[in-house]
């Protein structure tokens, strides 16, 4: 096995702080980070989940604006007019007829502040004259300028949209809660695999790069046999080929890691002008690629599931509040003003005519041609069918988690039979290449020796990034991805 890790990881010790991450463009050094280090500064910094955070946030404020309408609502309301032509309005009703400064006998007419008509007495010149009660109709002018200073209020005793407001809001909390947590997996997943892959290439360059050392020195050995006759060109043709192809191996691998980087640093939520190298004790790679394959699946560890549980309450509390839609709304309301009129602006404010009052509101719904029946009917049609999405999702589940165990059991006996085929394929190299220097093998089955040693440590490496990539989605299946 230290065999093994020699040609595959080699082990970094170095923890860095946070720090290390901050997104300065200034700052051009190399951070040396972790799998855990990555994964911690993702979850502070990648954009869709702070997304998802600000979305738990708004989702509070709506809660807390609808819940608002418990507490009592009070409003000022306040008016000035100014009347260039003073409206009248005509008022009828028992009173008492109202002299002018004129007046006749009998049925008189008089001119003042209104017209009345009446039987009684009689009038001349300065005064008022009285008539007997009758039916009167008063024209009465209003001031050239009025001002109204008020104030009311109402509290909610019973309404059925605050009632449902306040039932939800706890469902609707625990489901943005839930959708963090869903980032957050989704965020753990994407940053580990990344992280695996530009490792695992990082190690396949160190493995193209032991191979070229080895190449150039057979082929510096062939060039010397062939120029001491012992042997054709052939022997140092064959050695430039494969030296040739190896090289352009490590172009593809260099640009390839260059790739990968950039996408680490995108889930990351990395700036990608800052430089990253990779860290990992290859013990602990080949540890971490294990998991108990005899665990239970159960449904509710999957946030998907537990969202869909979550919506379903939700429609419950939808059918709730249509079912009990034909109750009244009741409020107790008050209010208190003062109004003003004075054709003087000047003194407008000088007196005041208090109103105060205090009752109840009652809003009854009667008929609504049989919206609230509809709508009772859509909400429980919208039960029924996240009843399906439960199903659903369950049967997917148990699809995702068979594949996903299936596809771990794969790749480890892969990585197993791989692993072994590394200690042959180096063992095999050893004894041909001393084999060649001795001149009992020809040149061709050291290259042969040497693409085989080379294609074992590449396979071994793409079949352990299979295995951890399949346990990531193993655990992603059972729910117990961890996220922290």
């Amino acid at each position: 096995m230290k065999k093994i890790g020699y040609f595959i990881i080699s082990t970094i010790t170095l923890t860095l702080p946070v720090t290390l991450f901050a997104q300065t463009r200034q700052d051009t050094g190399t951070a040396v980070v972790t799998l855990q280090q990555s994964i911690a500064f993702a979850l502070r910094n990648q954009p869709q989940l702070k997304q998802a955070n600000i979305d738990e946030q708004i989702n509070e404020r709506d809660i807390k604006i609808a819940l608002a309408s418990w507490l009592p609502q009070i409003t000022s309301s306040n008016q000035y007019q100014h009347y260039f032509q003073r409206p009248a309005f005509i008022a009828g009703g028992v009173a008492t007829g109202v002299g002018g400064s004129t007046g006749t006998g009998g049925t008189g007419t008089g001119t003042g502040v209104g017209t009345g008509t009446g039987t009684g007495g009689t009038g001349t010149g300065t005064g008022a004259g009285t008539g007997s009660t009758g039916t009167t109709q008063q024209n009465l002018a209003i001031a050239h300028n009025t001002s109204t200073l008020g104030v009311s209020a109402s509290q909610v005793i019973y309404n059925n949209e605050v009632l449902q407001a306040s039932k939800a809001s706890k469902y609707s909390r625990q489901y943005y809660k839930q959708n963090t947590e869903g980032a957050k997996i989704d965020l753990v997943s994407n940053v580990s695999k990344a992280f695996y892959d530009v490792l695992l290439s990082q190690r396949q360059l160190d493995i193209i790069k032991q191979d070229i050392v080895r190449l150039r020195r057979s082929l510096k050995d062939a060039y010397a046999r062939y120029q001491a006759g012992v042997v054709d060109k052939t022997d140092y043709k064959q050695a430039t080929i494969a030296l040739n192809n190896s090289l352009a191996s490590l172009k593809q691998t260099e640009e390839s890691i260059k790739s990968k980087s950039a996408y680490l640093k995108q889930v990351m939520g990395l700036n990608p002008d800052r430089k990253i190298s990779l860290a990992y004790d290859s013990t602990a790679l080949n540890t971490d690629a294990m998991i108990d394959t005899n665990q239970v699946l159960n449904y509710t560890n999957r946030i998907e599931y537990r969202m869909l549980q979550t919506q379903k309450n939700l429609d419950n509390v939808n059918v709730s509040y249509y079912k009990w839609g034909f109750l009244p709304s009741v409020s107790a309301v008050g209010g208190y003003s003062l109004a003003y009129f004075n054709d003087n602006f000047s003194k407008l404010y000088n007196d005041a005519f208090p109103t105060s009052f205090a009752g109840l509101s009652v809003s009854i719904p009667i008929f609504q041609g049989g919206r609230r029946l509809q709508n009772l009917a859509k909400a429980k049609l919208q039960v029924e069918r996240t009843d399906l999405d439960l199903i659903n999702s369950r049967n997917s589940i148990g699809t995702e988690y068979a594949q996903a165990l299936a596809n771990y059991k794969s790749a480890y006996t892969n990585w197993v039979a791989l692993n072994e085929n590394v200690s042959l394929a180096s063992d095999v190299y050893k004894v041909v290449d001393l084999q060649y220097r001795e001149g009992i093998k020809t040149y061709l089955d050291v290259i042969v020796a040497q693409t085989d040693l080379r294609t074992a440590q590449l396979n071994y490496l793409n079949a352990l990034f299979q295995l951890l990539s399949s346990k990531i989605d193993l655990q992603r299946s059972l729910g117990t991805l961890p996220v922290q």
